[in-house]
């Protein structure tokens, strides 16, 4: 399944934030575990994280400091901020929020039942 570049983006910093928040990381892992928790769905490039990280750092939520790897190589991790932590208690909220009026929605369409992903046509 190719999930769109929206919902992707929509659901980019939630992520980055949820994976800090259970705690410090670097770049590659940060990639590795969206994969796990999306079950190989999602499939982020060092493109489209990097700036993520670079615009959460700018806003306060992320903090960096370089490290030297097991292997000796130097990496920069990343860690939740004071402010990163609240942005994420937000996140949450909000995705809570979406994520229960989804549910109800296919729901509703679907008779009670779990969404079985046919679109709607037409209206009713």
């Amino acid at each position: 399944m190719k999930i769109g570049k929206d919902l992707v983006a929509a659901a980019a910093t939630p992520l980055v934030l949820g994976i800090l928040a259970e705690g410090e990381s670097y770049g590659y892992a940060i990639l590795q575990r969206v994969g796990e928790l999306s079950g190989g769905e999602l499939e982020w490039s060092d493109g489209m994280l990097y700036p993520l990280l670079h615009r959460l750092e700018r806003l306060g939520h992320v903090e960096s400091s370089w490290g030297v790897s097991s292997g000796g190589r130097p990496r920069k991790h990343y860690r939740l901020s004071s402010t990163g932590r609240a942005a994420f208690a937000e996140q949450r909220r909000q995705w809570s929020v979406v994520s229960r009026a989804l549910q109800q929605v296919w729901s509703d369409r679907d008779g009670g039942s779990a969404f079985a992903g046919a679109p709607v046509m037409g209206g009713a």
